[in-house]
Protein backbone atom coordinates (compact mmCIF):
# COMPACT_ATOMS: atom_id res chain seq x y z
CA UNK A 1 0.00 0.00 0.00
CA UNK A 2 1.73 3.21 -0.77
CA UNK A 3 1.52 6.10 1.03
CA UNK A 4 1.64 9.87 -0.02
CA UNK A 5 2.50 12.88 2.13
CA UNK A 6 1.95 16.02 0.65
CA UNK A 7 4.10 19.05 1.96
CA UNK A 8 4.77 22.87 1.37
CA UNK A 9 1.45 24.19 1.74
CA UNK A 10 1.21 27.87 3.36
CA UNK A 11 -0.35 31.19 3.12
CA UNK A 12 2.07 33.55 0.19
CA UNK A 13 0.93 36.98 -1.22
CA UNK A 14 -0.32 36.86 -4.98
CA UNK A 15 2.82 36.72 -7.11
CA UNK A 16 3.94 34.37 -4.59
CA UNK A 17 5.90 31.07 -4.96
CA UNK A 18 5.71 27.98 -3.10
CA UNK A 19 7.40 24.88 -3.92
CA UNK A 20 5.32 21.53 -2.81
CA UNK A 21 6.47 18.12 -2.27
CA UNK A 22 4.89 14.52 -2.08
CA UNK A 23 6.68 11.88 -0.43
CA UNK A 24 5.84 8.44 -1.53
CA UNK A 25 6.50 5.41 1.34
CA UNK A 26 5.57 1.83 1.07
CA UNK A 27 6.70 1.44 -2.38
CA UNK A 28 8.25 3.16 -5.25
CA UNK A 29 6.85 6.00 -7.82
CA UNK A 30 9.25 5.24 -10.38
CA UNK A 31 7.21 3.39 -12.89
CA UNK A 32 4.13 5.88 -12.26
CA UNK A 33 3.37 8.30 -13.84
CA UNK A 34 2.23 11.57 -10.95
CA UNK A 35 -0.29 13.74 -10.56
CA UNK A 36 -1.37 16.89 -8.96
CA UNK A 37 -5.13 18.27 -8.23
CA UNK A 38 -6.50 20.43 -6.36
CA UNK A 39 -9.81 21.56 -4.81
CA UNK A 40 -11.10 24.84 -3.67
CA UNK A 41 -14.19 25.20 -0.77
CA UNK A 42 -17.29 24.09 -3.11
CA UNK A 43 -15.77 23.10 -5.74
CA UNK A 44 -14.90 19.98 -7.64
CA UNK A 45 -11.38 19.01 -7.36
CA UNK A 46 -9.12 20.05 -10.89
CA UNK A 47 -6.66 18.84 -12.46
CA UNK A 48 -3.44 20.86 -11.80
CA UNK A 49 -0.36 18.94 -13.93
CA UNK A 50 0.94 15.17 -13.98
CA UNK A 51 4.32 13.85 -15.70
CA UNK A 52 4.82 10.47 -16.89
CA UNK A 53 7.27 7.54 -15.07
CA UNK A 54 10.64 9.00 -16.66
CA UNK A 55 9.64 13.15 -16.44
CA UNK A 56 9.98 12.92 -20.04
CA UNK A 57 6.01 14.16 -20.65
CA UNK A 58 4.32 16.81 -18.48
CA UNK A 59 0.76 18.21 -18.85
CA UNK A 60 -0.93 21.16 -16.67
CA UNK A 61 -4.17 22.71 -16.59
CA UNK A 62 -4.24 25.48 -18.90
CA UNK A 63 -5.15 28.12 -15.81
CA UNK A 64 -1.36 27.20 -14.46
CA UNK A 65 0.58 26.71 -17.47
CA UNK A 66 3.84 29.01 -17.86
CA UNK A 67 3.76 29.23 -13.98
CA UNK A 68 3.66 25.91 -12.53
CA UNK A 69 6.37 23.00 -13.40
CA UNK A 70 5.94 19.95 -11.97
CA UNK A 71 8.71 17.53 -11.67
CA UNK A 72 9.57 14.04 -9.90
CA UNK A 73 13.00 12.31 -8.60
CA UNK A 74 12.35 8.41 -8.51
CA UNK A 75 15.44 8.19 -6.81
CA UNK A 76 14.06 10.25 -3.83
CA UNK A 77 10.63 8.70 -4.49
CA UNK A 78 9.17 12.36 -4.16
CA UNK A 79 7.40 14.34 -6.70
CA UNK A 80 7.30 18.29 -6.61
CA UNK A 81 5.00 21.04 -7.89
CA UNK A 82 7.29 24.40 -8.53
CA UNK A 83 4.31 27.36 -8.17
CA UNK A 84 5.46 30.77 -9.02
CA UNK A 85 3.24 33.97 -10.09
CA UNK A 86 0.56 32.43 -7.98
CA UNK A 87 -2.86 34.12 -7.91
CA UNK A 88 -5.86 33.93 -5.04
CA UNK A 89 -7.86 31.94 -7.62
CA UNK A 90 -5.10 29.63 -6.64
CA UNK A 91 -5.77 29.03 -3.60
CA UNK A 92 -6.52 24.89 -2.45
CA UNK A 93 -5.88 22.18 -1.41
CA UNK A 94 -3.78 20.61 -3.04
CA UNK A 95 -3.13 16.65 -3.57
CA UNK A 96 -0.60 14.58 -5.12
CA UNK A 97 -1.91 11.17 -6.82
CA UNK A 98 -0.25 7.94 -8.08
CA UNK A 99 -0.91 6.12 -11.16
CA UNK A 100 -2.76 3.26 -11.81
CA UNK A 101 -0.89 2.03 -14.64
CA UNK A 102 2.48 0.67 -14.91
CA UNK A 103 5.36 2.94 -16.96
CA UNK A 104 2.31 5.64 -17.32
CA UNK A 105 2.22 8.35 -19.35
CA UNK A 106 1.11 11.39 -18.15
CA UNK A 107 -2.38 11.99 -17.45
CA UNK A 108 -5.37 14.69 -16.73
CA UNK A 109 -8.06 11.87 -16.07
CA UNK A 110 -8.75 12.19 -12.13
CA UNK A 111 -9.97 7.76 -12.77
CA UNK A 112 -6.60 7.13 -13.49
CA UNK A 113 -4.96 7.13 -10.04
CA UNK A 114 -4.80 5.29 -7.64
CA UNK A 115 -3.23 6.57 -4.20
CA UNK A 116 -3.90 9.81 -3.40
CA UNK A 117 -2.15 11.69 -0.15
CA UNK A 118 -4.21 13.70 2.51
CA UNK A 119 -3.59 17.37 0.79
CA UNK A 120 -1.88 20.57 1.67
CA UNK A 121 -3.32 23.80 2.02
CA UNK A 122 -2.34 26.80 -0.19
CA UNK A 123 -3.40 29.94 0.66
CA UNK A 124 -3.21 33.18 -1.54
CA UNK A 125 -3.71 36.56 -0.77
CA UNK A 126 -4.49 39.37 -3.12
Amino acid sequence: QVQLVESGGAWVQAGGSLRLSCAASGGTISTYAMGWFRQAPGKEREFVGSISYNGDMRQYADSVKGRFTISRDNAKNTAYLQMNSLKPEDAAVYFCALGSVPWGLSTSHINQYKYWGQGTQVTVSS
